[in-house]
C-alpha cells in the first residue's frame, strides 16, 4: 500500500500486529483512518514464531512509527497446541473451542497494548478479531471486546479509551476484499499454526483452511503461496 505522510498532531493508536492477514488489514484500516501507529507484536514463544518475521515486514510496509516485539513466554502456562506439546489438529475446522486456543491470549495482549497506550498518550487500540469466520475462540467475540473496553476505562488514570475491532462482523473473504481496496500486500502475511521444517504453511491446520477458504470465496489468489 502507498503510505501517505500524516501530520504530527494526528492521533496515535496502538495496533496488535501478529503478521497475520487480519491484524495486517486492521493496521491498514487504522492508518487509512488517519491514525499514527504504534505496532505491538507479542513473542509468546508460539509454535509458529515465523509470524514475527512477517509482522516486521508488515510494520515496515505500513509505515508504523514504532514497532515493539515484546517477549512474553506463555509456554510456562501451556494449555494450547500453540504453546505446549499438543498436536495441531489437521482434520478440518470443527465446532467448539479448539486446542489451538491460547488461554486468555487476547485479554493478555490487550492489557499490554493498553499499558503502552497509556504511557504513550494514545486513546485507541486496534485488534484484528472477527466473529463470523473464526475458529471458535471466546476472546474474538464482540462481547469480549466491549467488556475489555469497559475494563480499560475504569482501570486507567484518565480513561477515554476505545477498542476498535473493525473486522468483527466480516468473513475472511470480506477481510481479503477490504485489504485489496486498501492496497495491502498480503504476500507479507502469515497464517499457519504449524509451519513445515522448510518454513512453509502446512495447508491443513484450521488457520490455513480458513485462509484458503477466504481467498477462494473472495475469488482472489493467495499471493503468499
Amino acid at each position: 500500500m502507498t503510505v501517505a505522510a500524516l501530520p504530527e498532531d494526528a492521533p496515535l493508536a496502538v495496533v496488535l500486529l501478529s503478521g497475520g492477514l487480519d491484524s495486517t488489514t486492521v493496521a491498514a484500516i487504522a492508518r487509512a483512518q488517519g491514525f499514527r501507529l504504534l505496532a505491538l507484536t507479542i513473542d509468546y514463544n508460539q509454535r509458529h514464531r515465523i509470524e514475527l518475521e512477517h509482522a516486521a515486514r508488515v510494520a515496515d510496509a505500513i509505515g508504523v512509527e514504532r514497532h515493539i516485539v515484546l517477549p512474553l513466554d506463555l509456554r510456562g502456562f501451556g494449555g494450547s497446541a500453540l504453546t505446549d506439546d499438543i498436536a495441531v489438529p489437521k482434520g478440518g475446522v470443527e465446532p467448539g473451542i479448539p486446542v489451538t486456543y491460547v488461554p486468555a491470549r487476547n485479554t493478555i495482549f490487550l492489557a499490554v497494548a493498553l499499558g503502552w497506550a497509556e504511557a504513550a498518550g494514545a486513546k485507541d487500540l486496534f485488534i484484528g478479531v472477527n466473529a463470523l469466520d473464526y475458529s471458535g475462540y471466546p476472546d474474538c467475540r464482540p462481547a469480549f471486546i466491549a467488556a475489555f473496553e469497559g475494563v480499560a476505562n475504569v482501570g486507567t488514570r484518565d480513561g477515554g479509551y476505545t477498542v476498535h475491532a473493525p473486522l468483527k462482523d466480516m468473513t475472511k473473504a470480506d477481510i481479503i476484499r477490504e485489504a485489496g481496496i486498501l492496497g495491502v500486500d498480503l504476500s507479507c502475511t502469515w497464517s499457519c499454526y504449524d509451519p513445515t521444517p522448510a518454513g512453509r504453511p502446512c495447508g491443513a491446520c484450521d488457520s490455513c483452511r480458513l485462509r484458503a477458504k477466504g481467498f477462494a470465496e473472495a475469488g482472489v489468489a493467495d499471493p503468499a503461496l
